[in-house]
């Protein structure tokens, strides 16, 4: 039975769909009914001698989300573990979809994907018509098992990919932790030293001619946060909003993304994490029979950085030429140099999916040890520059009260 379901509200913690359905007369019937959900609609509907076949789908765009990586893993390992043992597609996803922990936007995400393969649309399809919840990635990924018969062992795999690529950018993140922790420090004792502690020594400061360069930068400093803050909150706003906005210019995103890799330790970093991430994913596409071609204009978007792919249709144009994928890859600026040559062994060996997954799992080795790398680096460096701050802070301070007592004493003198 054909039927499609438009969500449209909620009124005490049931849906209101719209349907159109047939009547045991023949007739057809447009109405609206409360449910739980589709599963307790149809069967109500049912009772009532009537039967779904078709209505509209309108789903608001701002409310599905990109599903991120941790989510998608999730949902790929059950999808897999289920088929695997022998559940139909339906049903699987149903106990997906039926799962308590879910979020709201997942689990109307999942509900919808449900509705479409009751239609007999297919998984990837289905997937593909839920406006970016999915990556390109996976809804590639799926329609390729869909067609060899290997839906389990695909979702499978992919979950173990997104699980390595949600682990990744956690360390990532996690390696950001501490840094930002001491630089918010930094900017809180720098905010309290010169509002509340300076302050004090206003009148000292008053009574003397002339002031060192130091005392004159910080009482400036002073005076701004303490009598003109409203000023200066505004224009940092200002500001986070103008950056905010040119920073979605394709033309500045792409030079602020090449610039990234020009920072020195950060660029390096980050060269081998984007390296590692497009591995991976050419990988799981390649291995799994997609065409090299059509792999490397989907692996392109899961990158992470503007510059780098705005370099692959070079690449892609010079696979198509004949070029060797190692050859049009080692011109790529922003991949290390490994990527290329492991390549090239892969295809000199005729294992280039082993070798792919292979310098997959040595990039994203390298990442975790270039991320403890500069984790341990910048820790050290940011309090130094936390002693620098505070000390040219107390230097400002004491430079004018120690030319006060040379003062008096050469006055005493005479």
């Amino acid at each position: 039975m054909v039927f499609q379901l438009h969500y449209l509200k909620e009124v005490n913690g049931l849906a209101l769909y719209k349907y159109t359905a047939k009547a045991e007369n023949g007739k057809s019937v447009r109405g609206m009914a409360e449910a739980a959900d589709e599963n307790e609609l149809y069967e109500k509907l049912r009772a009532g001698g009537q039967f779904l076949i078709t209505s509209s789908l309108k789903q608001d765009a701002r409310s599905v989300r990109k599903m991120k990586p941790a989510q998608l893993s999730d949902f790929c390992r059950q999808l897999g573990t289920l088929l695997g043992a022998g559940v139909s597609l339906v049903r699987a996803l149903n106990i997906i979809a039926q799962d308590q922990n879910l979020k709201p936007g997942p689990k109307k995400v999942y509900e919808d994907v449900l509705r479409l393969i009751r239609q007999g649309i297919p998984l990837s399809d289905a997937m593909e018509q839920q406006q970016g919840a999915f990556p390109e990635l996976l809804i590639n990924m799926i329609r390729s098992a869909e067609a060899s018969g290997s839906l389990d062992q695909t979702s499978k795999r992919m979950a173990e990919h997104f699980d390595k690529d949600h682990r990744l950018n956690s360390k990532v993140k996690n390696a950001m932790v501490y840094p930002a922790i001491l630089i918010c420090m930094i900017i809180v004792v720098l905010i309290f030293v010169v509002v509340y502690i300076i302050p004090q020594f206003a009148d000292i400061f008053a009574s003397l001619e002339e002031l060192p360069l130091p005392t004159v930068v910080v009482l400036g400093i002073s005076d701004a946060l303490t009598n003109h803050w409203p000023v200066i909150l505004a224009a940092v706003a200002a500001a986070a909003v103008f950056f905010s906005v040119v920073f979605r210019i394709p033309d500045v995103a792409l030079q602020k993304d090449r610039m990234k890799l020009k920072i020195p330790v950060i660029g390096k970093l980050l060269k081998v994490v984007y390296t590692a991430r497009f591995a991976r994913t050419l990988s799981s596409l390649y291995s799994s029979g997609i065409p090299i071609v059509t792999a490397l204009q989907i692996g392109k978007h899961t990158v992470g950085n503007k510059y780098i792919e705005s370099q692959f249709d070079e690449v892609i144009y010079s696979v198509r030429t004949g070029e060797s994928l190692s050859k049009s890859l080692a011109a790529v600026d922003g991949f290390v140099n490994k990527l290329a040559s492991s390549i090239m062994v892969g295809e000199e060996t005729g294992s280039l999916d082993e070798m792919l997954n292979v310098i997959a799992d040595a990039l994203e080795y390298d990442s975790e040890m270039a991320i403890a790398r500069m984790t341990a680096m910048l820790e050290p460096v940011l309090i130094i520059v936390m002693g620098v701050i505070i000390g040219f802070v107390i230097i400002a301070v004491m430079m004018p009260v120690f030319d006060g007592y040379s003062t008096i004493e050469n006055g005493a003198n005479y």
